[in-house]
């Protein structure tokens, strides 16, 4: 089943942690992504919606997103 707070959540939820602490996880940098790809994502929650923003990013599905976007406001 399908989590329909995945997307939103990538839109509003920010990193709270590291190089790009505050940085909204839909504008994390494709290579933060990567190198978590490469070094295990965290646990729990965070680890999936990162391992999810990585996939969007790796297959040009960010334009998913930019209708959430504008409602995250």
């Amino acid at each position: 089943m399908f989590d329909t707070t995945l997307l939103t959540d990538l839109v509003r939820m920010r990193m709270p942690f590291g190089k790009y602490k505050d940085t909204l996880l839909c504008n994390l940098p494709e290579s933060y992504l990567v190198w978590f790809s490469s070094k295990g994502f965290p646990p729990g929650r965070l680890g999936m919606l990162l391992q999810t923003m990585y996939e969007i990013k790796l297959n040009g599905l960010e334009y998913l997103l930019t209708p959430l976007k504008g409602s995250s406001r």
